[in-house]
């Protein structure tokens, strides 16, 4: 066993024992003879008392020597041990939010039963929803990208010394050769473009990297602008001296938090260098100050880089928060099998706490009125390459407007599937400002659920299945209030 679970653990049962006594540190030093800031120290986990003094304790404590240094906990501290066993407190990442592994530990010491059963409540939750270690890891760094805005200010700089450095025209649509070059003569990489195509098992997959031999291996299907991504994330990881990362893109597993955090921020510099925000930003305004937003208008903004929709909704995440101080944002991809006729909701950020769009994981089916879905339809029933929309969506349930801009593209790695991208902006006073194009009035409202079983607009044309979650909320509250009339009836 690793010798800091045996302190913490030591220590967890040392501090129970002490409060069952009612002793405070003070008592027990003085009852003891072994200093206060001693004391304190093993309670934390930090320091794991000799022999002689653990004989100290177990006298004044009145406990067997045995019971006092067993690793087996009793059922108020039983989950903390799982915990620190099963090393969750190592896969958190702790640190990304300003937290002490031990404050953490002291905090569940404080008050053991309570918090623990919070814990083993997630934990539970978890197992029932099939939470894998990478969706808690994928979790953790969307919190993560909320509580900076997704804007990261230090990366950005970096893109601009990168452009300096070597030379890059930022004020120009980026070539894809030019990446490409400063991949093999700086970093000295071979580029393969023959080996995935031989395998087809690996038909999903976009790269591998091979460090050994610094040999990229890539496949012939994807775009110019999907392989000047690619270039320009292995370039960040370089540039950045990033070590610790994933060597397939797209990702088949993570193996720690580190991996996911640096993937992000190889994506992001690679965003920010194929879209700069200077550029970006010019754009947005210019978009903003047209009185009628179309297919065509969107269409110019896309084509002016060497960029996948995807990630220049993914950019407008960035800019519009920082450039444009509209917070209240949310992100989200949907990919559409034509076969199954199902929505699969598999990318999302949300850059406000209370935006009812979420994925579930209920098998729920998504509202159809989503503008998300409407173009996965559309371009599933036509030729286009590209279908854009945009709508007010109007959420009932909050009682709150977003102004809703998706696009639509046939997924290249999937036969019969397309995708949308959509970012979504709180409709207040700030986006009225911004925006000439809200005014708009063929931009008409849409009242919108999030699925239908959680629906409550009636008659609506596009439901799926009728809103059960609904009628049975309905229900209880009707049930307690009829049980309050009794009451109050009999109470009289």
């Amino acid at each position: 066993m690793e010798q800091d679970y045996i302190k913490l653990i030591f220590g967890l049962k040392l501090k129970q024992i002490r409060t069952e006594r009612g002793l405070s540190l003070f008592g027990l030093s003085k009852l003891s003879g072994l200093s206060k800031s001693y004391l304190n120290e093993i309670e934390k986990g930090k320091k794991y008392p000799k022999p002689d003094k653990i004989s100290l304790l177990s006298e004044h404590l009145d406990i067997p020597y045995d019971d006092l240094v067993s690793l087996k906990l009793d059922k108020n501290l039983a989950p903390i041990g799982e915990i620190l066993q099963s090393k969750l407190l190592k896969e958190i990442p702790l640190e990304l939010f300003g937290i002490q592994e031990n404050t953490l530990i002291d905090i569940i010491s404080n008050a053991p039963q309570k918090v623990t059963a919070f814990i083993s409540t997630i934990i539970e939750i978890a197992k029932n929803y099939n939470f894998s270690k990478e969706s808690f890891y994928l979790a953790s760094l969307r919190s993560f990208q909320e509580a900076n805005h997704n804007y990261f200010s230090d990366l950005e700089d970096s893109v601009l010394a990168f452009a300096k450095e070597y030379q890059i025209d930022l004020s120009q649509r980026i070539k894809t050769k030019d990446l490409e070059d400063i991949l093999v003569e700086e970093f000295k990489y071979t580029i393969n473009n023959e080996e995935l195509e031989t395998h087809s098992e690996l038909e999903n997959l976009r790269s591998i990297y091979i460090p050994k031999s610094r040999t990229l291996l890539i496949t012939k299907s994807i775009d110019d602008a999907q392989r000047a991504f690619i270039y320009a994330k292995e370039l960040a990881y370089n540039y950045l001296k990033i070590s610790e990362r994933l060597y397939t893109f797209s990702w088949i597993k993570f193996d720690n938090f580190d991996e996911v955090l640096n993937n992000f921020y190889a994506s992001y510099f690679a965003g920010a260098l194929v879209i700069p925000r200077l550029s970006i930003t010019e754009d947005i305004k210019t978009l903003f100050s047209k009185k009628v937003l179309n297919k065509n208008d969107f269409e110019t903004l896309l084509d002016r880089y060497n960029a996948s929709p995807e990630s220049i909704y993914q950019r407008f995440t960035n800019i519009l928060p920082k450039d444009f101080k509209l917070n209240n944002l949310f992100f989200l991809r949907f990919s559409y099998e034509v076969e199954t006729k199902k929505f699969h909701l598999n990318k999302e950020l949300h850059l406000a706490k209370h935006q009812s769009p979420r994925a579930n994981e209920s098998n729920e089916h998504y509202c159809q009125r989503w503008i998300s879905l409407k173009v996965l339809k559309a371009i599933s029933q036509s030729n286009s390459e590209h279908e854009f929309g945009a709508q007010i969506s109007y959420y009932p349930e909050d009682q709150k407007s977003y102004l809703v801009l998706a696009s639509a593209t046939t997924d290249p790695f999937k036969t019969n599937s397309f995708r949308s991208i959509s970012i979504g902006i709180e409709l207040n006073t700030q986006l009225e400002r911004k925006t000439n194009f809200i005014k708009d009035k063929s931009l008409k409202p849409v009242e919108v659920g999030v699925t239908c079983e959680r629906c409550s607009i009636l008659n609506c044309e596009l439901r799926q299945v009728e809103p059960v979650i609904i009628k049975t909320k309905n229900k209880e509250e009707k049930t307690a209030q009829i049980v309050a009339e009794i009451t109050e009836k009999y109470s009289s």
